[in-house]
């Protein structure tokens, strides 16, 4: 992905960090279990924050991507995301999340740890999200056969704990999680 690309990208998922149409979107609702909340990615961040503040005035479109100021950038703003904030008030809290699957670890043909994240291709065809925006699964009840960019539903209970691997850097982790394949929540 060249310069340009990413830092479209960073904007595009800075603004809202989620897509129409896709498990990001869910709405929260009552859960059926009343201390479970199902829980928006916006509820991860901090009020706030904003991860693009710093970049509002650079005039992108002037410089081409090789321009060494466009590089530092980049560098910039990966380093931003990385370290991310995460929402306090959403420490301890017991959730359900929608999200996409990206797979860290694999046993026998059973993911045992992998990212959550709240758009489809991010980490693996695109830059990963803030870290405020990943959530890292460990010792979940997974079906089988998930696969990478799988939709899911996230259970559990959510730590703010940094974990640093090659597809990204995550605020929150969550383990012993119920997993179950993504079902749009119908509407009234």
């Amino acid at each position: 992905m060249n310069t340009r690309s990413f830092i479209t990208a960073a904007s595009l998922a800075g603004q809202v960090l989620l897509q129409a149409g896709g498990p990001a979107n869910a709405q929260t609702a009552p859960s059926a279990q009343t201390s479970i909340r199902e829980t928006l990615w916006d509820d991860l961040v901090p009020p706030g924050w904003d991860p693009m503040k710093r970049f509002r005035d650079a005039r992108l479109n002037a410089l081409p991507d090789s321009d060494p100021r466009v590089q530092e950038m980049m560098l910039e703003l990966r380093e931003v995301w990385d370290k991310a904030p995460v929402n306090p008030r959403m420490d301890g809290a017991t959730v359900r999340l929608p999200g996409y699957v990206v797979p860290l670890e694999e046993v026998k043909g059973e993911l045992q740890e992998f990212l959550v994240v709240p758009y489809f291709g991010a980490c693996i065809h695109s830059p990963p999200p803030p870290a405020n925006q990943i959530v890292h699964v460990s010792g979940a009840r997974a079906p089988k056969g998930l696969r990478a960019m799988d939709a899911v539903w996230v259970t559990g209970v959510l730590k703010a704990q940094r974990l640093d691997s090659a597809m990204g850097v995550s605020g929150y982790q969550i383990q012993g999680a119920q997993v179950e394949r993504y079902v749009a929540p119908k509407r009234p």
